[in-house]
């Protein structure tokens, strides 16, 4: 008789934890399946995913590095992906070479869990980002596309972490950013994650549930909230800049590199 109250209390138990949506929209964890992932586990860039953007130094944030497609700056290696900087030539814009890829017009999503696996360079200078666009740059420009910075790392600012959201509400000013203490960033992988619901932009570090920053206007407009349309994801590797040469570029620790273990996106069970 035990065992059968027993049995009774864990299928009781189990059927609390379908799918739940509450008043705002969110939406419990269990009911996200994995729709698609990058493992990095060939021994090269999938193009069905990644596309690599060439860009000239500077083109954005008075960055210092080129765009490049070279095997230099990156590789796929033992399931991880390394996007790389080289120095080139002087310490200065233009100097350094780097990779920036984008999933834009490949992997495109609204709404779901995202998570980057990712291991930080160390550097003064260094400036890597895992983040996403609005699909609709092309049309409407940045800020007005919208902007989330799942995360975002600044070598001066060694052992901390950053979440950044953009929108045209400030005229592409940060408009709600986040610093979250990080002390293993550069020794350690972490998950770095985001759960994007029709109300709110929650982000999280290693798992679900450990939420460091959430994103929520009471009142959302297309202003501050254009968060209701396809985004592509991005991951690179700048130098300097605005924000990461703050406190100037250290000419002394190159070539450094960010490691990248999976890219996963979840979307909430049919």
């Amino acid at each position: 008789m035990i065992r059968v109250l027993v049995l009774l209390m864990i299928l009781a138990f189990a059927s609390c934890k379908h799918a739940k949506q509450d008043d705002t929209g969110n939406t419990s964890q269990d009911t996200y399946q994995l729709v698609w992932a990058d493992e990095f586990d060939d021994n090269s860039i999938n193009s069905d995913n990644w596309s690599f953007e060439i860009w000239n130094a500077g083109r954005v944030n008075n960055e210092w590095q080129q765009y490049v497609e070279n095997t230099d700056n990156y590789k796929v290696e033992d399931g991880l992906l390394h996007i790389t900087v080289t120095k080139t030539g002087e310490n200065a814009r233009g100097g350094y070479t780097s990779t920036r890829l984008s999933s834009k017009g490949k992997r495109e999503f609204t709404y779901g869990r995202f998570e980057f696996r990712a291991k930080m360079p160390s550097g003064v200078g260094t400036w890597p980002a895992l983040w996403m666009l609005g699909a609709n740059i092309s049309e409407v420009g940045w800020p007005v596309c919208g902007e989330i910075d799942v995360m975002e790392y600044v070598g001066f600012q060694a052992d901390t972490t950053h979440n950044n959201v953009h929108t045209k509400f400030q005229s592409g000013v940060t408009d709600y950013s986040k610093d979250i203490p990080l002390v293993t960033a550069e020794e350690d992988f972490h998950v770095y994650g985001l759960t994007w619901t029709p109300n709110s932009l929650d982000f999280y570090l290693d798992t679900p549930e450990n939420i460091t920053n959430s994103y929520a206007p009471e009142i959302r407009t297309a202003e501050n909230w254009p968060f209701d349309q396809p985004f592509f994801l991005i991951m690179n590797f700048a130098v300097g800049g605005n924000w990461g040469g703050k406190k100037g570029v250290d000419a002394n620790i190159w070539p450094q590199s960010m490691l990248v273990d999976y890219v996963r996106a979840y979307q909430i069970k049919e």
